[in-house]
């Protein structure tokens, strides 16, 4: 799924590592000159059913991703993809961060956590993604209403499109 992205939605060249390096994808421009590694995460959807009908409305996916902290600081993956497919979306929701940018959120989200790293990942209908596990009902009726704060909680602007352009800015670079 994201091979394909990265082939027909950025016009990028994607590669499948023979051998599992901790590496899922290594993506290059269309002249093979710049490369960029990706370590990719797919979650399935976990939105209440029912229970908290306003969350089924307003959000587009809840997924849930386990992280191990020691594999994440010694990933060799620049950035990392985590794909989001929601029950009622046709196409999935990618978030595209990079590595350490990753790192620095998930240590100070979840520094008393231990070796596992619980992440909830949610994006909404109105474009926007959060972490969410914690959260109070409070805090998802912000969400929801669009008044909740919390740049380290605030994944938007690795969303979809905002998400993908990091990492063709890298491979678009000419030296």
């Amino acid at each position: 799924m994201v091979g394909l992205h990265v082939q027909k939605i950025l016009k990028l060249n994607a590669w499948i590592p023979a051998k599992d390096t901790g590496i899922d994808l290594l993506v290059t421009d269309r002249d093979n000159h710049h490369t960029a590694s990706l370590q990719v995460k797919y979650g399935k959807d976990f939105l209440p059913e029912g229970k908290i009908p306003l969350r089924r409305e307003k959000f587009r996916c809840h997924s849930w991703f386990t992280l191990n902290r020691a594999k994440l600081n010694k990933s060799e993956a620049k950035f990392w993809v985590f794909v989001l497919h929601g029950f009622k979306s046709k196409a999935p929701d990618f978030i595209v961060i990079p590595k350490a940018e990753l790192l620095r959120r998930m240590a100070k989200l979840h520094e008393s956590d231990g070796d596992i790293l619980q992440c909830y990942l949610s994006s909404t209908e109105s474009g926007q993604c959060w972490e969410t596990r914690g959260l109070r009902n409070e805090d998802w009726l912000q969400i929801i209403n669009g008044t909740y704060k919390s740049s380290l909680r605030d994944f938007t602007r690795y969303l979809n499109k905002d998400g993908w352009t990091a990492l063709t800015k890298k491979l678009n670079k000419r030296s």
